[in-house]
């Protein structure tokens, strides 16, 4: 016997693929979102490094030989600054293209990885927002009734 059988579509059975979606749309609409502003952030920061270029120590603190050491340090540390900037980026593309595929049951990897990307906090700037969202769409996409809705 079939755990879930299959409902007609549009009937709205505990087992149906509508009630699926329905759960999903919530925290797959909330994804995108957090993934929205974590792009339009990381596009800002970009466009705000590109702008303002990098900031040179000045002359009289570089030649301080307390900081002088450290130039070095500062200016990798600068380069990974926008290297960390371009993952951000990458990733906010990822988890709002999980969400889509979330919130129209086609790819349970994918947004398994987008709402795990929305848990960890040091790749989206809006982790208070992303870290609630992204255990709220892991809880109702394991659900037993949703994850079998999934397609592919």
């Amino acid at each position: 016997m079939e755990p879930f059988p299959e409902n007609p579509p549009g009937s709205q059975g505990p087992g149906s693929r509508a009630a699926a979606l329905e759960e999903v749309s919530s925290p797959a609409i909330l994804l995108m979102v957090t993934a929205g502003l974590g792009i339009v952030m990381s596009l800002l920061s970009l466009i705000w490094s590109a702008v303002m270029g990098t900031q040179e120590i000045p002359p009289e603190l570089a030649s301080d030989p307390n900081v002088g050491k450290y130039v070095p340090l500062i200016q990798r540390m600068q380069s990974f600054s926008r290297f960390s900037t371009v993952i951000s980026l990458l990733l906010g593309g990822v988890t709002f293209f999980g969400a889509l595929k979330m919130k129209k049951l086609e790819n349970f990897g994918l947004s398994m990885a987008a709402a795990i990307i929305a848990i960890i906090p040091c790749f989206q700037p809006c982790c208070c927002l992303g870290i609630p969202v992204g255990i709220w769409a892991l809880v109702v996409i394991n659900k037993p009734e949703v994850k079998s809705a999934f397609r592919g």
